[in-house]
């Protein structure tokens, strides 16, 4: 066997187990929140050593940060195939709160929580990123951009604000209002909103 056939075996492997506890991890996220789950019972399910939890994730918290990067791409993936099909920025806006509200329902709400206070967590592990690190908020400021190139926003608009003000409302309804119409309410009104404060005057 070559070294080179015994390396990607090894990063095979090594990445099986990552996979492994990262499935533990958030099976035991969503039935007893991050703060409460046990390091024990994740190692358990993920039938590994206890040092090899703390090899691929040092903190609970990096465990959050490997769910946000996975699901930001998954979610920008999404918004780059609608965007690529005709639409307005409206559109694009009520694509986006769908894509946060259906990340909400397929975590299930612990987790979903947990998911949204790493990002504003003040222990947050990576400390030196930028938002050029998060796709579905690169992708929302091109959107906006381009509008204000075509005149559809009003030229002194910051897309980069006006896309994560935005996303922060969507996270603040779906973190204060529990499922339902008051909440549909909320966030369609949020969208309105959000499109009459972009147009041009």
């Amino acid at each position: 066997m070559t070294a080179q056939v015994r390396t990607s075996l090894r990063e095979a492997q090594r990445l099986q187990t990552r996979q492994r506890l990262l499935g533990a991890a958030l099976a035991e996220f969503q039935r007893a929140g991050m703060a409460a789950a046990e390091v024990s019972a994740i190692i358990s399910a993920a039938g590994v050593a206890h040092g090899t939890f703390f090899f691929h994730f040092p903190t609970k918290e990096h465990v959050l940060l490997e769910l946000e990067s996975r699901e930001e791409a998954r979610m920008a993936a999404d918004l780059a195939r609608f965007v690529a099909t005709p639409h307005d920025l409206a559109a694009v806006l009520t694509k986006v709160a769908r894509l946060v509200v259906d990340l909400e329902q397929r975590l299930g709400g612990p987790l979903f929580r947990d998911f949204l206070g790493i990002h504003f967590s003040p222990t947050r592990p990576k400390r030196d990123e930028e938002w050029t690190d998060h796709p579905l908020i690169v992708l929302l400021v091109s959107e906006i951009q381009k509008a204000r190139d075509l005149g559809a926003v009003h030229a002194d608009v910051n897309p980069f604000y006006s896309a994560v003000l935005f996303l922060l409302g969507v996270y603040g309804a779906l973190s204060t209002t529990p499922a339902g119409s008051a909440r549909d309410t909320m966030l369609r009104e949020l969208i309105a909103t959000a499109v009459r404060s972009l147009e041009p005057r």
